[in-house]
């Protein structure tokens, strides 16, 4: 599963989220020279979560940042976690290549995947400094997204995301025929 391309939209207010820092919202809009450009327009972005200010150029925003998911995308998110039966790459530099890459998509299904397969490697206790670094990332990134689609406070978030990891549908088996 995974989420269809949405474009953000910027304008004063809204909300959007950027995959390297999250949920933020559009503080202006306006024509900026700026690095030498002559009078282009950007948006001006503010990141609570990491107390940041970015200033995006309007022609870079449509690839860059997109609407926050709905309440009902983060309840298939959580499903997602619960269900997810797929498995991180055994060989690390493959894995941190692969989660890297995920990371930079913006996907919070794709957060969901790397969140618990990571949290399976560490249950077996062979995580390395790469991979405690997405992992973290990848429960930040979820709980934010999540927590603003829901209306719950951050570590609410987290305490079902985690309860979703370690939760799993197994199929009752079937009854032997006596």
């Amino acid at each position: 599963m995974r989420l269809e391309e949405q474009s953000a939209t910027i304008s004063r207010g809204n909300a959007v989220h950027h995959p390297h820092h999250g949920i933020g919202r559009v503080q202006s809009v306006g024509k900026r020279n700026f690095a030498g450009s002559n009078g282009g327009n950007f948006a001006q972005l503010y990141f609570k979560r990491e107390d940041l200010t970015l200033i995006l150029p309007m022609r870079d925003a449509a690839a860059t940042v997109r609407n926050p998911i709905t309440a009902d995308q983060a309840k298939q998110i959580l499903g997602h976690i619960e269900n997810w039966d797929g498995a991180a790459s055994k060989q690390w530099k493959a894995r941190a290549a692969a989660h890297q890459e995920a990371m930079e998509r913006g996907d919070p299904f794709e957060y969901a995947e790397i969140f618990k397969g990571l949290s399976r490697l560490e249950a077996e206790g062979s995580l390395r400094h790469t991979d405690r670094t997405h992992l973290n990332r990848a429960i930040d990134f979820l709980a934010d997204e999540l927590s603003f689609a829901l209306s719950e406070s951050p570590d609410s978030v987290r305490e079902l995301i985690t309860r979703a990891a370690c939760e799993s549908h197994v199929e009752p088996e079937a009854e032997s025929a006596a």
